[in-house]
């Protein structure tokens, strides 16, 4: 596999080319991803002489037979700017990895140790019928806003309200890949409504829609357990 390194209205010198291939070390890349497709170095120049600090920029896309990932920096010269999108690549390779590799069971709590490990988990006897507790205490009821919350939770801790442009499907997903989050929430351009898309649990991805109807004011549940299907 080669690396393939391109200009977006700027000239890439040899030398950094050159540099590009020492830097992004297939070898070590492929330690995280043995099914690496392409990785492709992208260099831009901001003409702009106010935002000289950044002027470079470069990103880098790996396409394997997973989900497609992006790393982007700026900087003051395409060298720096390439080291620090390397670094979020490397990093983004590594999380992917280790989510991977989790998911092929390493890390279980053993049967035996579930109530040790895990605060608050169920007790059984002998028997193995549950041990309920001697005393049974009243669960504490607070207002939060207009929110009746029993316990200690759930806590709403910080709340962002964002304006977004809408966006197609497409650019939904480019833009999950490039901040590497899991899910990303945006406003359908062609239905103008909100909708989340995320990645499931193999490599691929699910879209969830939100239509607006005032006759499910009625219905119970909603679309928040939808997200793990």
């Amino acid at each position: 596999m080669d690396i393939v390194v391109k200009g977006r209205k700027t000239e890439v010198p040899e030398r950094f080319r050159k540099h590009v291939a020492e830097k992004l070390k297939l070898d070590k890349i492929q330690k995280f991803d043995g099914k690496v497709i392409s990785l492709d170095v992208e260099v831009s120049k901001e003409p702009n002489p106010r935002q000289a600090d950044r002027s470079d920029r470069v990103e880098i896309t790996l396409r394997s037979r997973g989900p497609v990932i992006r790393a982007e920096a700026a900087a003051g010269d395409p060298y720096a700017a390439l080291d620090l999108a390397t670094g979020k690549l490397e990093a983004r390779l590594r999380k992917q990895h280790d989510k991977r590799y989790s998911r092929r069971g390493t890390g279980r709590i053993p049967a035996a140790e579930v109530a040790e490990v895990v605060p608050d988990a169920a007790s059984f006897n002998g028997d193995g019928v549950l041990v309920a507790d001697e005393v049974t205490k009243p669960v504490p009821t607070t207002m939060i806003g207009s929110l009746e919350v029993q316990g200690e939770g759930p806590l709403v801790m910080r709340e962002k309200t964002h304006v977004a442009a809408p966006m197609s499907l497409d650019q939904a997903l480019y833009e999950m890949e490039l901040v590497g989050h899991d899910f990303y929430l945006f406003v359908d351009s062609e239905t103008k409504e909100p909708s989340v898309v995320y990645r499931r649990h193999a490599y691929d991805y699910g879209v969830i829609h939100l239509r607006t109807d005032p006759l499910a004011a009625d219905e119970a549940g909603g679309a928040g357990g939808a997200l793990g299907g």
